[in-house]
């Protein structure tokens, strides 16, 4: 029993360290996206106002599409970097960090997507709003990659003991033994594991696939 508890306790905080060296990486990601990628693209729109008055006039509505076209990039860039730093996630929360994915999938066209929210929302401690919000990122990343979908749906119904979560999409959906090794749903179950939360994956060939996350209330969390 010793051995056993030994064990749980170091696979428990080998798999801390890991999300902790993740979270970083998201970090230095977001940063180099803001500081340097979002500056490259604010000195374009600068430039190109500077340079619009030395067109004709002919040009000019050529020249205003493309700082429109600047100006939405400088814009999602912006949405992508508060998506890989935690710190903005806890600032905004969960609900509104979900809802700028599902704008950004919208915007962008990737796909049709809902975001739906019942119940009495829950104050969650900040380390388990961030596990949920990137157990959904990997969902969401693998709906975009893999799915072929035209519709996703987010449920979040604050039940007054749990958060229940549920995800689906209606795309080509997967068979149980093509998946049972993934890496995606291995990194998926064992951030679950960390908040005690129960996470399923259900899906058929041409059915597309439905994630729930069942996630118990801690005496730290409390009802707003």
């Amino acid at each position: 029993m010793e051995n056993l508890e030994a064990e749980k306790k170091f696979e428990s905080e080998l798999a801390n360290s890991r999300l902790e060296i993740q979270e970083q990486t998201f970090k230095n990601i977001a940063w180099e996206l803001h500081d340097n990628v979002g500056q490259l693209l604010s000195v374009a729109n600068i430039q190109l106002n500077m340079l619009e008055p030395k067109l004709d006039e002919a040009d000019r509505p050529q020249l205003k599409e493309t700082k429109g076209i600047v100006g939405e990039s400088l814009k999602e860039i912006r949405n992508l970097s508060r998506s890989l730093n935690k710190d903005a996630i806890l600032n905004d929360g969960l609900i509104n960090s979900i809802k700028r994915e599902i704008d950004r999938f919208n915007r962008m066209n990737f796909l049709n997507a809902q975001l739906s929210v019942s119940g009495e929302e829950c104050c969650i401690n900040a380390k388990d709003e961030i596990i949920i919000y990137r157990i959904l990122q990997e969902f969401f990343s693998n709906v975009i990659k893999h799915a072929k979908a035209d519709n996703l749906f987010v449920n979040l119904n604050f039940e007054p003991h749990r958060l229940l979560v549920k995800a689906s999409d209606d795309g080509i959906g997967f068979s149980q033994t093509d998946i049972r090794g993934s890496n995606g749903l291995l990194n998926m179950k064992s951030r679950a594991a960390l908040i005690n939360a129960q996470l399923d994956l259900d899906s058929e060939q041409g059915r597309g696939v439905t994630l729930t996350l069942e996630y118990p209330y801690k005496d730290n969390d409390r009802q707003n």
